[in-house]
């Protein structure tokens, strides 16, 4: 492993830490995640679950357009490695989909369609509380190699105690407020992609990733700049004329 990665993976794992500070974004920092995992393992996509208030499971992050629309069917669908391993707080995995078609048939051919082969699924959990998943994808058939699996999992490990020490010190009750505040936040996030979509005729992808570059350039919330994408705000009209994204081949 090249010292260029090892510094990375370490840095990361600073940034999976820093986050008992003020304006903590947990949707920026869960799609943070999704690009780390991407970045440092042999995977095509990531995403992330986590339960609300009532043990519900949500999608909060996805790496992929793709990966997004496949956690979505899932959930809808209440079937996949996924579900599987919010349910038993265990790693679930498939080195090929194709070979095992009867273990989850919805939802693998759901993955075919999205064009993944391979899944491997580890908790988001701290001692006996299970508070998610995170999720990675590959779009060939094999094995995800353990030492990438490892990193998820120390990565899901970090970024669990994280998220329930955001604000040290704070009640549980305050704690699952802050989860429902994020999963509530990615749904305006995904009416404002809608609407900016239709609007100036660009990706889902580029959609969020305009939303997301204004929020950090103008030092605001993700879902505070969706509130106002979605109020026509004269707040975000220069977010409509900045220059769009170009999509990826």
């Amino acid at each position: 492993m090249s010292h260029v990665l090892d510094r990375r993976i370490a840095q990361t794992f600073v940034d999976l830490a820093d986050t008992l500070v003020l304006g903590f974004d947990a949707i920026d920092f869960l799609h943070t995640l999704t690009e780390r995992c991407v970045e440092l393992m042999d995977v095509d996509a990531v995403g992330i679950l986590l339960a609300d208030q009532r043990g519900a499971l949500n999608l909060v992050a996805a790496s992929t357009e793709q990966a997004r629309l496949l956690e979505l069917f899932q959930l809808q669908a209440e079937e996949g490695p996924c579900l599987d391993c919010f349910n038993t707080g265990q790693p679930v995995g498939c080195a090929d989909l194709a070979e095992e078609p009867q273990r989850w048939p919805a939802f693998t051919v759901a993955a075919r369609e999205q064009g993944f082969a391979a899944v491997h699924a580890v908790p988001m959990r701290l001692r006996e509380q299970v508070v998610g998943a995170l999720n990675l994808f590959r779009t060939s058939p094999g094995v995800i190699p353990a030492d990438a699996i490892a990193l998820a999992q120390s990565f899901a490990n970090v970024a669990t105690i994280s998220i329930l020490q955001v604000r040290a010190l704070r009640h549980s009750e305050m704690v699952a407020e802050q989860l429902q505040n994020a999963l509530n936040s990615r749904i305006m996030i995904e009416q404002a992609k809608g609407i900016l979509t239709e609007r100036m005729q660009i990706g889902i992808a580029d959609a969020f990733t305009l939303m997301r570059n204004y929020a950090r350039n103008t030092n605001q919330f993700l879902s505070d700049v969706a509130q106002q994408v979605i109020a026509r705000s004269p707040e975000v009209a220069e977010l409509t004329r900045v220059q769009r994204p170009r999509s990826r081949p």
